[in-house]
């Protein structure tokens, strides 16, 4: 049976739950046992899918096709295990399952309520996630702060889920604000106080109290805390601002926070060894962080730059192709309204490259044209991800076949020349039945950039090898497809088709000749690890380092 961790917040949100809990995995699958994790979000949308990316920022992909929130993002990155849809849960969907089983019958008459038939449905998931996932060890974290009325439900079902598995097999660990008061020179500690004060309220007693803090709490405010809350001293973390997300593992486990969570779920797991071979390994890339020299600038033009989360795993994934080059990445932000042709040798004139990500809508497009066709011409290197695939071929159709109109149906349903389009068995299909989203194969083109990327790189993304051809494994989140009407025309004028679906039929990469010029379909950014780097980010900061 899995021990669950349960991951809780309060005084304020954004405090980095999801890095703890992300950091917690690490350390725990450094000492050889098997994690999964989970995000339970308060809100009501069914999934973050439909959500706007300035409120809610990226969209997290998983293998199996769940669109889910941007944390699970940090727990694959640090736990480097594949989440599934069971990985995260809305009130939304909570409630949406409870009111298809009433219409269908299954509570056969009962008075649908909060308690028991919300709460057991929430159970019911938590324990799906460690079942399919064979976790020895599940870190659930819930979304929002104590004291949320949204949050209520998952409060008392994951008390009620102690009770039944057992306080000896489940942790409670909530993360709260310790504020410095610069002025008086204070730390002051009444917020967490009142924050475990209000957990308590509802029935749950934190076993760990994480101290968020950017200064380094001294000894005599934690032991406080530790007083105040009922909790033990040693159980009492503090959590400060790093130079590096990466580094949270590290300074978690200096204060031991892995072997008082083992020491109180009776997990016997690397012999109690503080030095087990596999946190040297991920300290060793700390180092390798530390120790880049000089900088890389590169430009992310976007259409949702005013909140960078939006743009999060790429951030992370330029971060992690950063480490194998050895320098510094610097992003700079740009809003894809702002570029034109006439502004763009201004605007990129400081990049050693250009990065243009996914989205959806009409807005900005044409900026993102001219970013491309800036990148092009220049032989400044280029790296389009989904909608920047599909800007790299509508800006090659104008430019060099010559199609003034070359657009996405999307943006323009009326144009002669959509070299951008659905399927024929996408057609009619309403919004959101068209998505391609999850994991599918991509056949890689002989002699192409794509090939030289992934030879080298982590086996996981590589599947098979058919007719002497490499079929990689990237997730995907998008509707519109390149048009193969469009695909001779495109050929014969010099762009080089890197990538297809096994069957051939679907377009998943194109690249232009003697140039890094490259467009994915697919969201490589879903698979980097800090690790194990996304291969195409790396051979893109390769080609920006000259």
């Amino acid at each position: 049976m899995s021990k669950f961790i349960f991951v809780t917040g309060g005084v304020v949100s954004g405090l980095g739950k999801g890095i703890t809990a992300a950091s917690l995995g690490r350390l725990l699958k450094c000492r050889g046992l098997k994690i999964a994790s989970q995000k339970l979000d308060p809100y009501m949308n069914v999934d973050p899918g439909t959500m706007s990316p300035f409120q809610h920022g990226e969209v997290f992909v998983t293998e199996d096709g769940a669109e889910t929130d941007l944390d699970l993002g940090h727990y694959e990155r640090f736990i480097d295990e594949n989440l599934t849809k069971y990985s995260n849960m809305t009130s939304g969907r909570v409630y949406w399952n409870v009111l298809n089983k009433e219409r269908q019958g299954e509570y056969l008459g009962q008075t649908v309520q909060i308690i028991p038939h919300v709460t057991n449905e929430i159970k019911d998931f938590i324990l799906k996630n460690a079942e399919v996932s064979g976790a020895d060890v599940s870190i659930v974290e819930v979304g929002g702060t104590i004291g949320d009325i949204e949050s209520q439900p998952f409060l008392e079902a994951i008390r009620q889920l102690a009770l039944e598995v057992g306080r000896r097999n489940c942790l409670f660990i909530h993360v709260c604000l310790v504020p410095y008061i610069s002025g008086s020179d204070e730390f002051k500690s009444k917020p967490t106080q009142h924050s475990v004060k209000e957990l308590m309220a509802v029935g749950i007693h934190p076993d760990i109290i994480v101290a968020r803090c950017d200064e380094e709490i001294p000894l005599d405010i934690r032991r406080k805390i530790s007083l105040f809350c009922n909790v033990a001293e040693d159980c009492v973390i503090n959590n400060t601002t790093c130079k590096s997300l990466y580094e949270v593992p590290l300074m978690l486990h200096a204060q031991n926070m892995d072997g008082v969570v083992c020491r109180d779920l009776g997990l016997d797991c690397a012999g109690g060894n503080k030095h087990y071979p596999e946190l040297a390994a991920w300290s060793k890339m700390v180092e390798t962080i530390h120790a880049r020299q000089g900088e890389i600038q590169v430009a992310l033009v976007g259409k949702y730059v005013k909140l960078h989360d939006s743009y999060l795993s790429i951030v992370e994934s330029l971060n992690h192709a950063s480490f194998v080059v050895g320098k510094n990445i610097k992003i700079k932000w740009v809003d894809s309204d702002s570029v034109t042709d006439e502004t763009a040798p201004e605007i990129f004139a400081d990049c050693s490259g250009i990065i243009l990500p996914g989205g959806f809508g009409h807005r900005g497009v044409e900026g993102m044209v001219s970013a491309c066709r800036y990148a092009r011409t220049h032989k400044l290197p280029y790296f389009g991800i989904c909608l920047g695939m599909q800007i790299a071929v509508i800006e090659f159709a104008r430019s060099v076949l010559g199609y003034a109109d070359a657009n996405s149906r999307e943006f323009d349903e009326m144009c002669e020349h959509p070299v951008i389009d659905l399927m024929k068995n996408q057609e009619g299909v309403i919004k959101g039945g068209t998505m391609r989203l999850g994991s599918y194969p991509c056949k890689v083109t002989p002699g192409s950039i794509l090939e030289k990327a992934y030879t080298s790189c982590h086996a996981e993304l590589v599947s098979a090898s058919t007719d002497d051809c490499l079929v990689i494994t990237e997730r995907h989140r998008h509707r519109y497809e390149f048009n193969n009407d469009f695909r001779p025309q495109m050929q014969e004028a010099g762009l080089t088709i890197s990538g297809t679906s096994p069957d051939g039929t679907l377009v998943e990469a194109v690249e232009v000749a003697g140039q890094f010029h490259v467009g994915v379909q697919f969201h490589p950014e879903f698979k980097s690890r800090p690790n194990n780097a996304g291969p195409l980010f790396v051979e893109f900061l390769k080609a920006c380092n000259g």
